[in-house]
């Protein structure tokens, strides 16, 4: 039986999608051990947004979040992903914080890298791929997926056989990030791409939005796709991934051969799962079909966002007027993916032209940027009349001969003011707010205590345990008797 390799997304992507980017560190160490037996090809712990959701609203400090957790998973490769010229933000940042960003990865125990330019130019990409093999990080680079006039097969050809010349990944990955394909479009879409990477291996990532994402897993494993990102159960469909269970379950049926022990990814499902309910964060659920989000491919996360700016402003009402805006700009702009940043850039864009009643009234600075090319070359043309009244807003002073300031490292170090800090703090210095990081710094080392979910009595004799007032305890179950009181524990 042909063998089918699992990315476990649970501790990365899986709560970007359901928790909003909030699970603690604390919640991953206790079943770390198991998760490193479980058989994953890699386990996925880090995007750019991580390491702002630990300084912001966390308190964790993420190159030591990454540190423990490369400890505790000392035989699964750990994976982060980084977006090409943003890295962390909307902006545009120098070369030398990306060379510094992806050594700081690989000293800090991250072996695979996910890089990925959602406008497929692969010029973006080259020098982070080359810094990553030199430090020895296995690199992944994915096509990210979308609809449009421009995103057909015959693009996602030329683009991989771009890539292929340009950057030689060590894998190479199809990124529905919305949740857009369908099963008929993996029929097509497999193939083109395996007819241009040969035996190189070929991994599926795709999300839940629209509920198809498990069928186009299973197609396009019977298509010769080797790799299927995954959750465990609590964390997995919704805007998350298939679950763990399901694909290893109905590829079995299919005739192959799952890699991965399912006794223990039932274990890790129950830890997260009394996780969930203990810091009363949602469980995934299927969701229904929604031809709308073909339309405007906003991510479901985004949504909600867009949801809470409207409501600010007294506007919740106008969301499909919004949604349907954001469709319009995306093809003035040359259907960017809808992905971050763009997706941002395109739908902070469509409030805007809402609200204000005039399309194009006002401009963010990054969707300047994005239309003059500053991201890079977009996938089609940008409309010429939105370029020249974008261009001719006064937000664009100074952005139309704009060049890249390129510091070095030392300028940097310098402009910061603080000697002798290290290489991961200057970068958290340079990258994000001040008093994030210095709340992060004040907060001291992560707490690392807290239950194993898959061992409810043990969980619970610890939780009464921390209970002053509590002189005695005793757990009674079939077969099992403990009796503690206080002085003796």
């Amino acid at each position: 039986m042909e063998e089918i390799r699992f990315v476990d997304t649970t501790l990365r992507d899986g709560h970007q999608s359901l928790w909003a980017t909030r699970m603690r560190t604390a919640h991953m160490l206790p079943i770390a051990p198991l998760l490193d037996e479980a058989g994953f090809m890699a386990a996925e712990l880090m995007g750019t947004v991580h390491f702002d959701a630990c300084l912001r609203y966390l308190r964790e400090d993420p190159w030591e979040r990454v540190r423990l957790v490369s400890e505790a998973l000392p035989n699964t490769p750990l994976r982060a992903l980084i977006r090409s010229k943003s890295l962390t933000s909307f902006n545009i940042v120098p070369d030398s914080v990306i060379k510094l960003w992806i050594e700081r990865c690989g000293a800090n125990g991250i072996r695979h890298l996910m890089i990925f330019d959602a406008l497929h130019d692969w010029n973006n990409l080259s020098k982070s791929v080359s810094i990553a093999r030199a430090v020895g990080i296995q690199v992944v680079v994915p096509l990210v997926y979308s609809l449009s006039p421009v995103h057909t097969d015959e693009f996602y050809a030329k683009k991989t056989a771009e890539m292929m010349r340009t950057l030689n990944p060590d894998y190479v990955m199809i990124k529905d990030s919305i949740g857009l394909l369908t099963p008929e479009r993996v029929k097509t879409l497999v193939p083109t791409i395996k007819g241009e990477i040969g035996d190189l291996p070929l991994e599926m990532h795709s999300h839940c939005t629209t509920g198809l994402a498990p069928l186009c897993c299973i197609d396009s494993v019977r298509l010769g796709v080797g790799i299927i990102d995954t959750c465990v159960s609590p964390l997995a469909n919704g805007s998350s991934h298939p679950s763990i269970e399901n694909m290893a379950m109905n590829l079995e049926r299919l005739g192959f051969s799952p890699k991965v022990d399912m006794d223990r990814v039932r274990k890790i499902s129950e830890h997260f799962r009394y996780v969930a309910r203990r810091e009363g964060k949602p469980m995934g659920a299927p969701v229904e079909y929604d031809a709308f989000q073909y339309i405007h491919q906003v991510p479901g996360g985004m949504i909600s966002n867009l949801e809470f700016m409207l409501s600010e402003r007294g506007m919740a009402h106008r969301l499909e007027e919004v949604l349907e805006e954001v469709s319009v700009i995306r093809e003035e702009w040359g259907y960017p993916v809808m992905i971050t940043p763009f997706s941002q850039l395109v739908g902070t864009q469509a409030v805007l032209n809402v609200l204000l009643g005039e399309r194009y009234k006002v401009a963010t600075e990054e969707g300047i940027r994005y239309v003059l090319g500053h991201y890079g070359k977009t996938p089609a043309p940008v409309d010429p009349n939105v370029l020249d009244k974008m261009s001719g807003l006064p937000e664009a002073k100074g952005l139309l001969n704009w060049e890249q300031p390129q510091p070095s490292i030392e300028e940097l170090r310098k402009e910061i003011g603080r000697p002798g800090i290290s290489d991961d703090e200057l970068l958290l210095r340079v990258l994000f707010p001040e008093e994030h990081v210095e709340a992060t710094i004040s907060a001291g080392p992560i707490k690392k205590d807290y239950p194993r979910g898959d061992k409810p009595v043990m969980a619970l004799v610890r939780e009464l345990t921390k209970q002053q007032d509590i002189s005695h305890i005793r757990v009674q179950k079939e077969g099992f008797s403990l009796s503690l009181k206080r002085g003796s524990v």
